[in-house]
């Protein structure tokens, strides 16, 4: 595949790193997070002053209608200031879906929103994306009963990236033997978010459903349970993906860091940057990354241009948690003391790495699904190609 990116696309990178570079510090990061909510307001309306949280949504909707790959280098950006925002929850989790799948009444109720910036997304595919871990078919632990002109959603969906900032979460729900996702109001009656604090210090609430009624309009893919599985896979390969592109932001930011200092720091008169042990050990960081890099890189080309991508998104997503985590460990431990500091900057790209790796699936259950999905590809007969 060709790595080169068109006119287009390099101007997304212009626009995300002059935008990035311009208003995120590691000072800012630090207050940012001192706020309840945990979420830099001033940041996301220049986002969507620069028409990049609309990139995603059709142009119907006064989006770009651009796909995947566009929307990770706008990931990417933001993995490498570690910036406080729920970009990817927003745009991987929520506009994509709504964009293919959801109604005319959902989609012109959000989409516009998202492209201004006043609207927040989010999904909870914690519980399905667990169950697939173990070797199970994706079952939500959210279940639904069907009411005149819709569905009653009850139990409760973990772990809900930004829920306390959403104004639809996308709840996959358990329904006549098949699947449903329903957009859930978090303000609905019914609905109790909790706060609960994650490694990299964002807030993914706990979404407790009692009796929550979501009408059928407010359904994906129209509601139907046997599409349901199929619409969930859509959503976690392109959840996967964009994990995937944070990843690569944060790893190569924490090794370009890194190098800095080690660049700078003296032991012995000599620069800590010349002695082989920092050597290879930043070595082997930087090539982490660029696998993270090449394999996210080939999934996301994989699913904007209709190929099928489950191989590859299961390599990326394997390579973002196991060599993700493996670089920012090594970045933290090559600054020694410093990386200690739980103030200092190094330490959050640590927090940001170890959050990603959990995310959705760790590395053990992201080889153990690679491993499936080869074995189901010999036994049919076909070719096994990434």
């Amino acid at each position: 595949m060709d790595f080169t990116f068109n006119e287009e696309q390099r101007a997304v990178q212009e626009a995300v790193e002059g935008v990035f570079s311009g208003l995120v510090t590691p000072d800012r990061v630090e207050a940012v997070e001192a706020t309840d909510d945990r979420f830099d307001r001033q940041l996301w309306a220049e986002l969507a002053k620069a028409d990049l949280l609309g990139l995603v949504v059709p142009e119907a909707f006064g989006g770009g209608g651009y796909g995947m790959v566009e929307l990770a280098l706008v990931l990417e950006g933001q993995g490498r200031v570690v910036a406080p925002i729920p970009l990817w929850a927003t745009l991987a989790l929520g506009a994509l879906p709504v964009a293919e799948f959801g109604s005319e009444r959902l989609q012109a109720a959000v989409l516009p929103g998202v492209v201004s910036g006043e609207t927040v997304l989010t999904a909870a595919l914690t519980d399905v994306a667990a169950d697939l871990a173990i070797g199970g078919p994706g079952t939500p632990s959210v279940a639904a009963t069907a009411d005149d002109g819709g569905v009653v959603l009850t139990g409760t969906a973990f772990a809900v990236p930004h829920a306390h900032l959403a104004d639809r979460v996308l709840v996959p729900v358990s329904l006549d033997g098949g699947a449903v996702v329903a957009a859930v109001d978090p303000g609905a009656a019914g609905v109790t978010v909790e706060r609960a604090v994650t490694t990299d210090r964002e807030i993914h609430p706990h979404l407790h459903l009692d009796g929550v009624r979501v009408p059928s309009d407010q359904l994906l893919a129209g509601g139907d349970p046997s599409q349901g599985p199929r619409v969930l896979i859509w959503m976690l390969e392109r959840a996967w993906t964009g994990l995937c592109a944070v990843q690569v932001g944060v790893a190569e930011a924490a090794v370009a860091q890194t190098a800095a200092y080690l660049n700078a720091r003296e032991q012995f008169g000599r620069p800590l940057s010349t002695f082989q042990g920092t050597m290879l050990r930043t070595a082997d960081a930087a090539i982490d990354t660029e696998s993270i890099r090449v394999t996210m890189w080939q999934a996301a080309w994989r699913l904007d241009n209709g190929l099928d991508a489950a191989l590859a998104v299961s390599v990326a997503s394997w390579f973002a948690a196991e060599a993700g985590q493996r670089a920012v460990f090594a970045t933290q431990h090559l600054h020694g003391g410093m990386g200690a500091d739980i103030s200092y900057p190094i330490h959050r790209y640590f927090l940001w790495g170890k959050q990603i790796e959990l995310l959705l699936g760790p590395p053990s259950a992201q080889l153990a699904r690679l491993g499936r999905q080869v074995v189901g590809e010999l036994r049919s007969g076909r070719t096994v190609s990434a």
